[in-house]
């Protein structure tokens, strides 16, 4: 695994992604399936980084402990979440209309994916989201 910082052209937000190998990157890009997360352009590209080095003085017991409790309470709120919620999907934005605006879906929670710009659509319409961090359920 990589980790590259990103930077996209158009609005300059800076962000931070991971890929398999360095080709991934250029396999990615070239197909235009990297995307900004706040204007969803597609002028993405690679910023200069330092590199991360990590040492067993870097981390205390005390800080690993943390990460682990705090992984530990998202897979709870992601199990909840989970039995709680229907899935959505990809069409997140067009279902959150849908309740908002039918009266009789009113009781349902749904969860699923949204673009930066359709979750600030949804807000200047007056529909309220949470965004939440999705980790994976295997460790690594």
């Amino acid at each position: 695994m990589i980790k590259y910082k990103l930077i996209c052209k158009d609005c300059k937000n800076i962000f931070d992604s991971w890929f398999s190998n360095s080709k991934e990157f250029e396999k990615l890009k070239k197909k235009k399936y990297l995307n900004c997360h706040i204007c969803d352009s597609s002028k993405i590209e690679k910023t200069l980084m330092a590199p991360n080095v990590l040492n067993n003085s870097d981390f205390k017991n005390k800080d690993i402990t943390k990460i682990r409790e705090i992984k530990s309470k998202l897979r709870e709120f992601k199990k909840f979440i989970k039995n709680n919620f229907k899935y959505v999907g990809d069409s997140f934005a067009y279902e959150a209309r849908s309740l908002h605006y039918d009266s009789k879906k009113k009781d349902k929670a749904i969860y699923g994916k949204a673009s930066r710009k359709e979750i600030e659509d949804l807000k200047q319409e007056g529909i309220i989201t949470e965004e939440f961090p999705w980790i994976e359920d295997k460790e690594n």
